[in-house]
């Protein structure tokens, strides 16, 4: 994962940009439009750079991400201490 989604992801969970709707639902908000939401799950987002990731990372063996789902991974370390 790049160093840029994982800044993304930190300041969104700074801002309060992260907001859990249920145990495993959240609405984050967008990084680059603060008029757009996406709802993302664990392994999901609905996001155009989840949904484009196997277009661009085609066949390198890597799992889909985006800054959505790593706020979710550090919203969740952070409120578990």
């Amino acid at each position: 994962m790049s160093a840029s989604t994982i800044r993304k992801a930190k300041k969104l969970v700074e801002s309060g940009g992260v907001s859990q709707i249920e145990d495993d639902l959240f609405q984050i908000r967008s990084s680059s439009d603060p008029d757009k939401s996406y709802f993302v799950t664990s392994d999901t987002c609905e996001c155009p750079g989840f949904k484009n990731f196997y277009k661009f990372h085609h066949g390198k063996g890597l799992k889909a991400n985006c800054s959505h789902l790593e706020a979710i991974r550090i919203f969740k370390e952070e409120s578990s201490d």
